[in-house]
Order: structure tokens, then sequence, then C-alpha cells
């Protein structure tokens, strides 16, 4: 897991050094410098040393110095890739590199080899001979590159703050951007927080021209489900197997690594079933398990993380905490953090990470799951939700939802009445945008307020809507999966998972995001994956037999903090340098703080952007 840099212009180590600094977090192993006088091309490199510790060095070429590459992530299937190539003639010099692969990969099947690989990353390979520049994001984003088009100028990076260092480089803040973020919680690609810079897509790879300055971007690779009916024809045992077999295999790949390797462990099905599956076919000892627990019970899920550990024999460790004391780290984390995001359980995220990584370089986890087989709570109500819009008349509408807004706040996590609140708010929408509402910090007509110019709905989540009506298929429950998976799983949970862990040095692996599993879940039809009330029903049907039904059958819990709480006494800062309504902020504050209504996510996106704008 690495950093990446790279402008064009004239030599700059200078530049090129400070642009580095700043993801030094990210590589802390190791750093490496390229400048080309012929094409003006400057390439950057921070590593976190993880496979092929002594030969992975980068800038990597390849035998003629014609094409070069800086490449973070992780292919994990390096190893058939190389055997292929070997067998094409190709003579490697590093002993089991994945970056080397990646060079040979693409000089013989060029960008069509980007739909060979299996792993997260992102990378910039320079082809001397072409002159040309090839940027390309992994299929779900889990590796973040930004960058800028500045005239005859492409400037990218692995963080918007290392990008930022530039002096092309404006900090202009967009507009746009701060109304998604306030609409979603994060800022979605290509959107970023400065109107000079762009987040490359997931799945997506641009070609910058270097004799013509020109550049464009394709989408090799979207998340689409396409349920196959036939799959129906089988038994549910035959899927499940299948689905077994294919995260067992997930799960060992991403085992392999020249350093040691552990498993974030909650408790629940997901982060469950990847201990499971990794114990299958371990040979090499006690698998290595972290968990943070707080003494908080509402909050603490320690007790079954520790439960599944010991039925898996694991080598679990565990830290308790006050759950006060995780807000005790929050300066360090906004301090840290590359781009205003809103989730707060980005705190417990990085203790946990820096907690692991006292033991281990890498750590798999179980993101991914709850978008692929419906986890998600909105899940469960869509059918509700349906039934109750279509026939309650809006007056009657109307009125439920002033008679819930008279229910007391309460300040334990996912209460009844924050649930209750949120579903009615989204309700008052077209179903298209149910979930962004659902999550969002601020419905459309407050952002207005805040932002002091009106906003259409339309526009604010044009991306949602836009996403929806393209989904291939129209059953409700992949379409809202397809939008967590776009959108919130990519901008949101992976980017947390990302920048929490990086922060600590830490790589995070995820086995529900393999090609292999990704594609076996686009084709199961929904009924799959939620039926008679059970969400990730072919999920849990997979593990019986391998996990105890208190586990494949608990209600799920987040990574939560109690915001509700906390934000009733955080110091409340102003931002002097945009033109927001400052007495919309204090009334939501006021309201939040006196009980009258939970304003807690558009308190804490404010706290996370006004600490962002403030402090750059």
């Amino acid at each position: 897991m690495c950093g990446i840099v790279g402008f064009i212009g004239q030599r700059n180590e200078s530049l090129l050094h400070g642009m580095l600094d700043a993801l030094k977090h990210r590589g802390p192993n190791g750093e490496g410098l390229y400048h080309c006088p012929e094409n003006q091309v400057n390439l950057g490199h921070r590593r976190l040393s993880v496979v092929d510790i002594s030969g992975g060095r980068q800038p990597m070429w390849n035998k003629d110095n014609s094409v070069g590459i800086v490449f973070n992530g992780e292919i994990y299937n390096h190893k058939e890739l190389r055997i292929q190539l070997e067998k094409l003639g190709y003579q490697f010099n590093t002993d089991h590199s994945d970056t080397e692969v990646l060079i040979y990969a693409y000089e013989e099947w060029g960008l069509e080899g980007l739909k060979k690989l299996n792993g997260m990353y992102s990378f910039c390979i320079y082809d001397k001979k072409t002159k040309k520049l090839f940027l390309a994001r992994d299929r779900f984003g889990k590796k973040p590159l930004y960058y800028a088009l500045i005239g005859k100028n492409i400037i990218f990076a692995s963080e918007l703050k290392s990008l930022a260092l530039h002096p092309l480089i404006t900090k202009e803040i967009d507009p746009i951007a701060l109304n998604k973020y306030f609409a979603y919680g994060f800022i979605p690609a290509p959107y970023s927080l400065y109107k000079d810079v762009k987040k490359l897509p997931a799945g997506h790879l641009m070609i910058f021209d270097l004799k013509t300055s020109k550049n464009s971007i394709n989408c090799y690779w979207k998340f689409e489900i396409k349920p196959d009916f036939d799959l129906l024809k089988r038994s549910e045992e035959d899927i499940a197997s299948e689905l077994r077999a294919l995260l067992s295999d997930a799960v060992n790949i991403r085992m392999l690594a020249d350093v040691p390797v552990g498993i974030f462990l909650s408790g629940g099905i997901d982060s469950s079933a990847i201990l499971a599956s990794a114990s299958i076919k371990n040979a090499n000892g006690r698998i290595k398990t972290f968990s943070i627990g707080f003494n908080e019970k509402t909050f603490d899920e320690s007790l079954s993380a520790k439960k599944i550990s010991e039925f898996f024999n694991a080598e679990h460790s565990t830290k308790m905490l006050d759950i006060n004391s995780v807000k005790d780290v929050a300066n360090e984390v906004l301090d840290k953090l590359d781009e205003p995001m809103g989730d707060s359980s980005i705190l417990p995220t990085y203790l946990l990470s820096k907690f692991a990584k006292k033991s281990v370089t890498v750590a798999l986890s179980g993101d991914g799951g709850d978008e692929l087989f419906a986890g998600y709570a909105p899940f469960r109500a869509l059918k509700i939700a349906s039934f109750y819009s279509k026939f309650t008349p809006k007056f009657f509408r109307s009125f439920i939802f002033e008679q819930v807004k008279k229910i007391p706040v309460s300040e334990n996590y996912l209460s009844l009445d924050f649930k209750l609140k949120r579903a009615l708010q989204g309700l008052e929408y077209p179903a298209a945008i149910w979930n962004p509402v659902w999550l969002s910090p601020l419905i459309p007509e407050e952002i207005g307020a805040l932002m002091r110019v009106p906003v259409r709905t339309e526009d604010v989540y044009g991306d949602a809507l836009e996403a929806w009506n393209n989904c291939y298929s129209k059953n409700i429950l992949d379409r809202s999966m397809e939008f967590y998976t776009k959108f919130y799983l990519q901008d949101n949970v992976l980017t947390k998972v990302d920048r929490a862990s990086m922060m600590n040095g830490l790589e995070v692996r995820s086995p529900f995001l393999d090609n292999n599993v990704v594609d076996f879940a686009l084709k199961m039809p929904a009924s799959l994956k939620y039926k008679r009330g059970i969400s990730k029903y072919i999920l849990k049907k997979s593990m019986e037999g391998l996990l105890p039904n208190e586990v494949l059958y608990r209600q799920k819990k987040g990574f939560g903090v109690p915001l509700t709480s906390w934000l009733k006494s955080w110091p409340l800062e102003e931002i002097q340098t945009y033109n927001f309504d400052n007495l919309f902020v204090k009334k939501k504050y006021e309201e939040h703080k006196l009980g009258i209504k939970d304003n807690r996510l558009f308190i804490w996106n404010w706290i996370v952007l006004t600490h962002f704008i403030n402090e750059h």
C-alpha cells in the first residue's frame, strides 16, 4: 500500500518531495522520485512494503525503460498473471512483485489488461513510446486518485492535501460539491471539495496525451445487477456452497503477504464469515483478530467478537475504551483527514487500525457484505415504504409525520424515533431518492437555506437519480443495492476505511469485493439476498455449519459513537471564508442542544467541514 503523485513540468524535486511528504503515512517505508526531461513528466511514490519487500521499489520500469509505473494497491491474482506472462516470454527482474506484473500486463494486453486484474489499485503508467500517461482506479475505488487538468498540465495524487500543494491549485471551493456533501454526507466522485480537482471514478481509466495535452476518461467496469433467474433452478444449498467456496478463495488470496496479517472482527456475520473462511485452510497457526470494545453496552460488540474468536481458536485482541475517550481523538483524526466526510465511525475505525497496527501490517475487513447481500436496515423497510407511499393519502402522511416529530429525542444508538423520523422524511420524496434522503444531513430545502441559494432536488441528487433510472433491474431492492454500492460504499465506507487505516500505515483488504464474489452476487436475484424478512439470506445460508446460529441471526449493529449526546456540548465554529447562513447553523445547533430535534448528522458534517476549511 502506497501513495503516488505526478505532474507535468520542469524538474522540481522540492515540490515532488513536499507532495510525497504529505503522503508519508500511506507509505512510511521508502520514497522514489523520477523526472523525464524529454516530456517533462514527474512521478513520485511513497511505499508501505507488503509484497516483495526487497524488490518492489518504485517508480518501476520494464527492460528497456520505455514503460514505467507508480502504483498504490495490491493485485491479488498477480501470481496467475505472472505465470501467463512468463509463458508469453516475459522475464521478470523481481521475485514476486505485483507492480512488475502490471507493467508487463500493460505491454502484452494494453488497456484490456485492466479487465484481468483482481485487486485494489490506483496507478499511473507512463509510456515513453506513445508519449501517454494512463491513470486507472480499481472497480470499487478502494484506492483514491485525485487529479487536476489545468492548461496543458495534469497533476495527480493519492490524496487531496498532497495534490493541493502544487502551486497551480487554487483551492477554490466548489459549491456543487458542498451541496452534495450536505445531501449525502460525503462528496461523491467525480467531485472534490475544490473546483480545480476531481476524483477519477471507480472502474475508470484516464488517458492523457503528452503531445496534445488532451485527455479522455472511460469506464472499463461498472457495478450492474443483472439477475440470472436460471440460478433459481438450482437448490439453495448448491448456490450457498458456491458462494462459500468463492468467499473462501477470496479470503485465502488476501491472507498472502510478506508481513503479518490479521482480521477486523466485530462479531457480526460479515467479519465472522471472513474469519470462518480463513480458518478452513489456515495452516500457519492461530489467526490474529482485533476488535474495539466500549464500556457502554449499547455501543459495545466486543463480547460477540470474543465469542466467535474463541469458536475458531483465534488469537484475539480487544482494546476496551470509554466511549467518551473516542471523542478525544477527533481533532487528531480531523487534522489528518484528507477531505471532508461525515461518517463519525471513522473515529473508532481509526482507533481499531491504530491498535491492530501494533501487531500486523495488513488486516481483512467485512466491507461490502451489506451492499452485495442487502444487509442494511433500509432494505428491510422498502416493501413497507412502497406500500405506505402508494396507499396512504398525502394529507394523512403529513399528519402522521407531524405526530412522529413529537416523539422525544433519544440518545441511544439508532433509536426508534431516529429511524422513524428519517424514514418518514425520505418518503416525502420520490422512491428514486429515498435512500440518499434517508442518509442526508440536510434535505434540499435546508441546503438552499444554508447556502443562501435555492437548490433543486434534481440537481442535488441528479447522480443518484441517473443511477436509479439506468438500473438494468427494476426491482426496488436491486436498485437500492446499486445506490448503496455506487455511492455509499465507494465514497463513504471505503473512503473512511482507507483514510483511517492509512493514517496508521495499515493496509485493509476486503474479500467481499473480490471479482469472483461480486460477479456471482451480481447474478443473484433479489429473492436470494432478502427472503422471508431475513437479510443476507444466501450469505447466512452459505455459512450454516461454519458459524453458530447466534452469529448468523443476531441483530445487526453498526460501528457507532454517541453523537447525539456528544454534540450537545461540542463547541461550534463558524466558517468566515464562505457565505453560509450562520444563523441557520446556530438554530440547528440550539434545537439539538435543547433536545428538540436530533440534528446530529448535519452538526457533525458541519464540524468536519469547518475544521477542514479553517485549517486549510
